[in-house]
């Protein structure tokens, strides 16, 4: 009963690390899309971005504290876990590049165009996909 308590709370953080990295990048491409003298709207737009930030980072951090439950505290094993990890590491350095990236907006001095946030926005996309794969088919 508990490994399923502790999977089910894994899963319900996971998503809602997912809607936040999802979601801030989508926030940059409107952020790189203001124009200069729209001052209100970039400042509405930081405030948010700020915010989902402070909001998402600390689940990602339970999400990976009750994945790591998992895996030690169950023994949960298998090739694909180590590439599912190294995946979760990627979306680690994902997550606080985009620490950086609103930093730069928040000092502005952002360099990127909306099309290359758009770009940016569809690798959590992709790394979701694999480990979904991974997670289900445990194909090695």
């Amino acid at each position: 009963m508990d490994y399923l308590i502790v999977k089910a709370l894994h899963i319900v953080l996971v998503v809602s690390w997912f809607a936040g990295l999802f979601y801030l990048p989508r926030l940059f491409v409107n952020l790189a899309m203001v124009p200069p003298e729209s001052t209100a709207e970039r400042e509405r737009l930081l405030l948010m971005a700020g915010k989902l930030y402070r909001f998402m980072t600390p689940i990602g951090y339970l999400a990976i504290a009750l994945g790591l439950w998992l895996w030690l505290g169950f023994g949960i094993s298998g090739g694909w876990l180590h590439v599912k990890t190294t995946l979760v590491a990627g979306l680690v350095a994902y997550n606080l590049y985009c620490r950086k990236l609103l930093h730069d907006f928040q000092a502005g001095h952002n360099t990127h165009s909306h099309v290359w946030f758009r770009w940016f926005n569809e690798v959590p996309v992709i790394v979701l996909l694999i480990v979904t794969l991974l997670v289900i088919l445990k194909p090695f």
